[in-house]
């Protein structure tokens, strides 16, 4: 079947993704989009766009969208409808093409149970586990409790014993329900040191099926990944083999159409692997696959689509170099990883090293608490690992981005490891390594990062002086005071003295001149004390972002206005999100570690328990409230009567 418009029924940079490569063959793109959405940059990408009165998940008002604008084929994605198996036969039935496989590939592939049925049919190795949720005493501890219909880390928990069982197994259910409704959880062998391996797959509608090299996804948060690469660093070319013959073996089981995953679980200490998952989409982490291959996975799924043949086969496929993927998103490391929320001020990729930037973010974008917070993905490749690491690094730290908290300073610290770099990228790495989790600049780089934002400021306020724009800033013809700017970084406070010479240079209270050699509204190339930077800054009212990276600073008022302070202290949310379990009332004495609140974002449960023995005194929020982060959702009295 071919198909000259294609409908995208996804959004962000899945969306910009997709209608790229659809553009590269010459297919006009329709993308559909939400309220919140009306303003993406994915609309505008697109040829026509139609609007949702409801979801993304509202897959009748998808097909109307298609039908009404011509288009032959949907492409789901990733994400939302990729994996729903019902709209797949819905799309197929109103005569269009669906870009992905088969509705009954994706319902068996979607039940985890069934698929680890049909793995082990196969001759694929498989972790020992239960469909019982009370098994666990004959599956061993610890061991995670899986949703049947899940995947992203969602409806999934470590339990380290018996006493734990029961709670996480009712957590599991309620958040499988709330992502994939379906409550259906099973018991797996949790493998404490292990890599996440994954194998890219390809099959056509004529039987042809090839394998495109593996990706490791081993450096996760809640179970998430956040860094991938391809190839592993961390196995030899005799698994390696393995993994391909056991991924080729289930996709032909299986009559595999389309691009897919067959993801395994490797034993770091035994070498031994085993059967996940299969996933019935394109990934997340696919452009380090065309990286390695120079196979173009979207072109590759709607060509399957339109019923033409792979053309090639398993020794066709070239390996060249290495590729590396970081997930770039709107959160807080230093708070459990939790998302952020707030407006995109600044963003502006760095024009070199040179990387790939999958991105549904421009600056000015609001990121919100109604989709998943990632901002870019960023992705490099080299001739060797260590040349793609220090590239992705470099592009990551040259980066110009703020106005929310993100997870790029972390993401470099880890990139810089000596760790990552030796390419002991277990699962367990966050916990085991302890990477930095957040910028934590000495006094003097501070110092100077202000020095250079008091130098762009002293800049823009003769460029915005109405008068005697050209008269250095604080000129007097009198001896005055050096003229003062205070910012706040967090909790510290730096401040900034300066006096304007004669020269037109600028000289700090420690004695260092400084001299500006180029300004406009974005930055400012200057040198102090004889060192010379190029910064760029951003400035958001009060706020100057930059000059390094995404340092902030906040300017403080010369003269503060008398009024209350804000009232502080309580037990606060974390992040924005929706109270779905309220476990305590007024009075109730709780003790060390029990829950007493659950909010739920991003369709992840988020437990807050209280630290220690003590009592609940007020309650301020009912089950069913949306609240934002730092809203005080009870007053708690520890026992040792400390606020």
């Amino acid at each position: 079947m071919s198909f000259s418009t294609l409908l995208v029924a996804n959004r962000g940079e899945i969306a910009r993704r997709v209608i790229r490569g659809a553009r590269a063959m010459g297919i006009r793109t329709v993308a559909v989009y939400v309220d919140a959405d009306a303003d993406a940059p994915f609309v505008v990408d697109a040829d026509e766009a139609v609007r949702l009165s409801g979801s993304y998940l509202d897959g009748k008002e998808i097909l109307e969208a298609a039908q009404a604008t011509g288009a032959g084929a949907i492409h789901p994605g990733y994400g939302f409808l990729s994996e729903n198996s019902g709209f797949a036969e819905n799309v197929t039935a109103a005569g269009l093409a669906w870009v992905g496989p088969s509705p009954t590939i994706i319902e068996q592939m979607g039940d985890k149970i069934t698929a680890k049925a049909l793995a082990e049919k196969a001759g694929v190795p498989i972790l020992p586990g239960s469909d019982d949720p009370e098994a666990g005493d004959a599956v061993g501890y610890p061991l995670l409790v899986k949703a049947a219909a899940g995947g992203g880390g969602k409806g999934m928990r470590i339990v380290e014993s018996a006493a734990d069982l029961e709670e996480s197994v009712a957590a599991a259910r309620r958040e499988a329900a709330s992502g994939f409704g379906d409550d259906r959880v099973f018991l797996e062998r949790y493998v404490s040191r292990a890599r996440h391996i994954e194998i890219q797959i390809l099959g056509d509608t004529h039987g042809s099926v090839v394998h495109l090299g593996e990706r490791e996804c081993s450096i996760q948060r809640r179970h998430q990944k956040i860094l991938e690469e391809s190839p592993s660093p961390g196995i030899d070319p005799a698994t390696r083999q393995a993994m391909g013959d056991a991924a080729l073996r289930l996709a032909q089981v299986l009559g595999y159409q389309s691009a897919g995953t067959v993801e395994f679980l490797l034993d770091d200490d035994s070498g031994e692997f085993f059967f996940l998952e299969v996933n019935t989409r394109l990934q997340v982490e696919h452009p380090v696959t065309e990286a390695v291959t120079g196979i173009d996975l979207v072109r590759e799924q709607l060509r399957i689509a339109a019923g033409e043949p792979l053309g090639y086969d398993q020794s066709s496929i070239q390996f060249e170099g290495a590729a590396i993927e970081a997930r770039l998103y709107a959160e807080d490391p230093e708070n459990d990883f939790l998302p952020a929320t707030g407006t995109l001020l600044a963003f502006a990729p760095a024009e070199s090293p040179e990387v790939r930037w999958d991105s549904g973010v421009v600056q000015g974008s609001v990121i919100g608490v109604d989709f998943d917070p990632m901002l870019a993905k960023v992705i490099a490749h080299g001739p060797t690992r260590a040349d793609a690491i220090g590239r992705l690094a470099l592009a990551l730290e040259r980066t110009h981005l703020g106005g929310l908290i993100t997870n790029r300073d972390f993401l470099t610290a880890t990139l810089r490891n000596a760790e990552f770099l030796a390419g002991h990228t277990t699962t367990d790495f966050i916990d085991r390594v302890a990477p930095p989790r957040g910028l934590a600049p000495s006094e003097e780089e501070l110092l100077r990062a202000a020095q250079l934002a008091a130098l762009w400021i002293s800049r823009a306020n003769r460029a915005e002086a109405r008068v005697l724009r050209e008269t250095p800033s604080g000129w007097r013809n009198a001896r005055m005071p050096d003229q003062e700017i205070v910012f706040g970084y967090g909790e510290r406070e730096v401040k900034v003295h300066y006096r304007t010479l004669r020269d037109g240079d600028l000289r700090f209270a420690d004695g260092a001149v400084a001299r500006i050699h180029a300004w406009d509204e974005e930055g400012l190339d200057a040198a102090i004390a004889g060192r010379r930077s190029h910064a760029r800054v951003t400035r958001a009212e009060d706020r100057i972002i930059g000059p390094r990276g995404d340092l902030e600073f906040k300017i403080q008022p010369r003269f503060v206005l008398p009024g209350a302070d804000d009232a502080a202290g309580g037990f606060v949310a974390r992040m924005p999100g929706k109270v779905i379990d309220l476990r305590v009332q007024a009075g109730e004495r709780v003790e060390a570690g029990q829950t007493l609140v659950v909010l739920e974002a991003m369709k992840m449960e988020h437990p807050m328990s209280a630290a220690e023995d003590g009592v609940v005194t007020e309650v301020r929020v009912e089950l069913g409230d949306q609240v934002e982060s730092g809203t005080l959702l009870l007053v708690f009295e520890p026992e040792s009567g400390d606020e």
